[in-house]
């Protein structure tokens, strides 16, 4: 089954606060994943930032909301707990509790709609993504959807540019990454080898106890076994033990394969990773704009 959306899950919230108890959120979580037969595999699927699971930050939100109209109350840290209200609600016996039905109370409009931009909640897609969406995901889901916008037009790019132009790119993402020590270093051995399938080299620290050899193939179609295998026997023929063959296009299953269990140590990179280590790793790109994201500090207002 698919992950109850924060809607759904905020009913069987309520009900199992209705014993009256305080309870920990991390109580919920457990009952509402056996209550509603969610598996270890769903439970362990991420945001895209991989901070945080998509199912607890899905009751935390529906914690949020009983808590915002009402419903719920908030003891201590990390705890919840019914209120008069939340027991007229299920006394109503309702078929569900959603955002619909929270509008009813005046502390809960008030928060919905204080979060509201030009009629778009969030400016991330307007009420139907929100229904279905926590506050959080549909912020992830719009960085996720710029971040690979921002990729694609970064190939696209690379592309349009000369070998020479790949091969000093290649170089200065490994040097952002840690390797090659200074970018002047990295630079003079960039092409010293020049023969046998090896396009250049690298420190692989700054005191260059060991050396990382480089392809760099600037390439539209898929890289095959024949290409990674000329490369293999370059690194033989050099008595190296890790290389790293990186290109803007992508390699087929049987080169990946292939290297699976490689002596010496190749890493492929295709241009959707090679991308993303360059947005990682600041190069080709600048910040526009950073957004922060604060909870309240417990700890700040608590008197234990």
């Amino acid at each position: 089954m698919a992950i109850p959306d924060y809607q759904s899950l905020m009913l069987p919230l309520l009900a199992f606060a209705a014993d009256g108890l305080e309870h920990s959120v991390r109580e919920g979580r457990e009952h509402l994943a056996l209550d509603l037969g969610v598996s270890d595999e769903e439970r362990g699927e991420m945001l895209p930032s991989g901070r945080q699971p998509v199912f607890d930050n899905r009751v935390a939100w529906a914690k949020t909301y009983l808590q915002r109209a009402g419903l719920l109350s908030a003891p201590r840290r990390a705890h919840f707990q019914i209120t008069d209200r939340g027991r007229q609600v299920l006394a109503e016996k309702p078929a569900v509790i959603d955002t619909e039905l929270l509008d009813r109370f005046p502390e809960f409009v008030e928060f919905r709609t204080s979060g509201k931009k030009n009629g778009d909640e969030a400016g991330t897609g307007g009420a139907e993504a929100c229904e279905s969406a926590t506050p959080e995901e549909m912020l992830e889901s719009a960085h996720q959807r710029i971040r690979e916008d921002l990729a694609g037009e970064l190939l696209r790019r690379i592309k349009a540019e000369s070998p020479v132009f790949f091969e000093r790119l290649v170089v200065e993402l490994l040097v952002k990454m840690g390797y090659g020590g200074s970018r002047k270093e990295a630079g003079k051995a960039l092409g010293k080898s020049g023969d046998g399938g090896i396009d250049g080299i690298i420190n692989e620290d700054r005191l260059g106890l060991d050396t990382i050899y480089l392809q760099a193939k600037r390439w539209e179609g898929t890289v095959g076994r024949p290409e990674i295998q000329k490369f293999v026997g370059a690194l033989h023929g050099k008595r190296a033990r890790k290389g790293v063959f990186i290109t803007t296009s992508g390699y087929s299953a049987e080169a990946l394969d292939y290297v699976a269990h490689l002596d010496p140590k190749v890493v492929l990179i295709d241009g959707a990773e090679l991308a993303e280590l360059m947005i990682d790793f600041g190069l080709g790109v600048t910040t526009t704009a950073t957004y922060e994201i604060k909870r309240v500090d417990s700890d700040y207002f608590g008197e234990e």
